[in-house]
């Protein structure tokens, strides 16, 4: 099922990862079953137990994985940023999406026809490679962050969430947190409260600059020990 959106599908020209793989006639049968959806900050893309339906990928903007769990608990799993395919554990395990996907800001969804993009993917051995791998590194994505949450204590954890910004999501040492405190603990498995407590640690230590969502990495040495430490 496809979240409620802002626009209606228009055709579109797929920009898809890996694409440099493709054969001229595959590109063409993936951009003519293909659209493009615009999602505001918050929308939902889709949610936990619908079924799947098509292949996704961001094409712009930032998108939040996350699992709902009993008594409105969440857990977020991982951001999406652009070119990363979207809920592909669920598409090619499970019949129904194994966690939900919402827009972090204004972002741009590219849905490809599942049985167009298998017929692509069959037939052309080094793009199912690439995709393959991806697939894989996004479980073992999931496998380091529950090792993360279960075996590290609370200073490794946050410290943590903090490489993955600097390190994967923005490549740079000063950027936004882009979620609410509420949604970075539940990234970082813990309660707002000690997110909050923790980061205060951080800046008095003068390991970060923190001005409301504005973090400056003072010190990586540090910030990458306590990641280690755990």
């Amino acid at each position: 099922m496809i979240g409620r959106a802002t626009m209606e599908f228009n055709a579109t020209t797929a920009l898809i990862p890996f694409e440099y793989c493709l054969t001229k006639e595959q590109k063409e049968a993936i951009s003519e079953n293909s659209n493009t959806v615009r999602y505001n900050k918050k929308e939902v893309i889709f949610r936990q137990n619908t079924r799947t339906s098509h292949i996704m990928f961001v094409k712009s903007g930032m998108v939040k994985i996350f699992k709902e769990g009993r008594n409105n608990k969440f857990i977020i799993l991982k951001v999406a940023v652009v070119d990363d395919f979207l809920g592909l554990l669920s598409i090619y395990g499970r019949d129904t999406h194994q966690y939900s996907a919402s827009a972090a800001m204004e972002t741009e969804i590219t849905f490809i026809d599942i049985s167009t993009f298998n017929e692509v993917l069959f037939s052309n051995g080094t793009f199912a490679n690439h995709f393959i791998q991806r697939i894989s590194n996004d479980g073992l994505y999931i496998f380091e962050r529950l090792m993360s949450q279960s075996h590290k204590q609370l200073p490794g954890r946050i410290a943590d969430v903090i490489l993955y910004f600097s390190e994967q999501i923005f490549k740079s040492n000063e950027f936004e947190f882009p979620f609410t405190r509420r949604e970075l603990a539940e990234l970082a498995g813990t309660t707002k409260e000690s997110f909050i407590r923790t980061l205060a640690e951080f800046k008095n230590d003068k390991i970060i600059n923190l001005d409301g969502s504005a973090v400056k990495i003072n010190s990586l040495k540090i910030i990458k020990t306590l990641s280690q430490l755990g």
